[in-house]
């Protein structure tokens, strides 16, 4: 028999952006800001890579999504009970001494933080992953570490296939032209932090050859997956990779999760706005 026949079937949820205002992008969740995004939460309900989350005091998220003419926006309200680095020392896993080092060595996904993956052609070939380029990438923002801030300052990071130098270039490239940016804070009222993000049409949403998402073309669907990593302390993380405690994402399957074809479906509308009602 098959052994793929006991695969776990990846979970492919869908995300609508419906055309809205410009965001500040300052960590704040001003109110009316995302009033015209959709609003998604997890991550109970998330594909967990380590231990599951069965506590919303533990790990919760509450997220939006929106885009103009120029850029798709998320933002991420999440409720973490331990920050690393904050309200703990800033500890190295086993598997990496060199974790928090800014280069292709280090861990850019060490720590508390959130990923965003895009598919923009929402095509594939096989089991194979993100490219590291405008049609499919993978990046990281991170609340204690940053590419323009350094260690101690949350950001944005580059992610994977970080072991391949012309991904990691454009990533960079990205940052630091500030095709990608963001901001992530802690809550003022602890427990928690913010994370606003936007990603450039131009240069990061490439759907074919040479051609980048616009909204003149109305509906186009996307590949898309979301993770939300939780580093606690080295006890809470024991027996799983790197001690992270939890790692949890919008879509795909456990060890999976990062292949294109494990990727939900982000619909960008266009200029359509939000219906009144919708979620």
């Amino acid at each position: 028999m098959c052994l793929d026949a006991f695969a776990e079937e990846p979970k492919r949820p869908d995300l609508v952006s419906w055309f809205g205002k410009t965001p500040t992008l300052d960590g704040v969740i001003s109110p009316g800001e995302w009033s015209d995004a959709t609003e998604f939460r997890g991550v109970r309900d998330w594909v967990p890579e380590f231990s599951p989350v069965t506590d919303d005091t533990d790990l919760a998220l509450r997220g939006w999504v929106k885009h103009d003419d120029q850029c798709l926006y998320f933002a991420f309200d999440i409720t973490d009970d331990v920050l690393y680095g904050i309200d703990t020392s800033r500890w190295l896993p086993p598997e990496n001494r060199n974790a928090h080092e800014l280069s292709p060595k280090g861990f850019p996904w060490f720590g508390d933080e959130m990923e965003i993956l895009i598919n923009a052609p929402n095509t594939w070939k096989g089991n194979e992953g993100a490219e590291g380029n405008g049609a499919s990438w993978q990046m990281v923002c991170n609340l204690t570490k940053s590419r323009l801030g350094g260690v101690g300052t949350g950001g944005l990071l580059e992610g994977e296939p970080r072991s391949d130098a012309k991904a990691w270039a454009t990533y960079q490239r990205w940052i630091q032209t500030k095709a990608q940016r963001a901001v992530a804070r802690p809550k003022v009222s602890g427990n928690g932090y913010l994370i606003e993000w936007a990603i450039q049409f131009d240069r990061c949403l490439e759907i074919s050859p040479g051609q980048f998402y616009s909204t003149a073309l109305g509906e186009i669907k996307m590949g898309v997956n979301i993770a939300l990593g939780d580093l606690d302390t080295p006890e809470r993380g024991e027996g799983n990779f790197g001690r992270f405690h939890h790692e949890q994402w919008f879509a795909g399957a456990k060890g999976t999760r990062t292949q294109k074809n494990n990727f939900g479906i982000l619909k960008l509308m266009g200029k359509r706005g939000r219906p009144a009602g919708s979620p």
